[in-house]
């Protein structure tokens, strides 16, 4: 992909983020039902209309920085002649775990799409249906620009799929 391209479908999920945002904060409704108000991680786990609004404004800042691919990190001739450069290139997948932070989807999701990196997510079970709905909404834009949705996968919210993740 293009950078343009890269920038063209994280500001098309940042539009679907405001979309389908009815469908987004009934997600989180069933996971914030789920913990006690009182519980520290119940702010962090809460979404809201001007909280969505961030995420997407987020997601578009992102689609505005200088692509990271490509660029020349370092470059030098030795003595022999010979020409080296270190160049940013992806580093394929990036994993990511995580509490309860349904942010964290689109943040993690935006900067490795940005910079050609497939990721590989697991939330908290406190927010599975908030990080599902993220993520299955990542997928139906990704699949609308004919690009595999695998390049952003949601792991079970189980302590199997942590360790599984460590070991891989």
């Amino acid at each position: 992909l293009t950078d343009e391209q890269r920038n063209e479908i994280l500001q098309a999920v940042a539009d679907a983020i405001i979309a389908e945002s009815p469908a987004l904060l009934k997600a989180n409704a069933e996971d914030l039902a789920k913990m006690d108000k009182a519980n520290p991680l119940y702010d962090r786990l809460q979404l809201t209309e001007q909280r969505l609004q961030d995420i997407a404004s987020d997601m578009r800042h992102v689609s505005t920085l200088p692509s990271p691919l490509g660029r020349v990190l370092k470059d030098k001739t030795l003595e022999n002649g010979l020409h080296l450069q270190r160049v940013a290139v992806p580093f394929g997948v990036i994993g990511m775990i995580y509490e309860a932070r349904p942010n964290v989807t689109y943040d993690v999701f935006s900067l490795c799409f940005k910079s050609g990196n497939a990721c590989v997510l697991k939330g908290g079970k406190d927010a599975n249906a908030s990080n599902s709905a993220g993520v299955e909404l990542i997928h139906k834009v990704l699949i609308t620009f004919g690009i595999d949705p695998n390049v952003v996968t949601l792991l079970p919210a189980t302590h199997e799929a942590t360790g599984e993740m460590l070991n891989a």
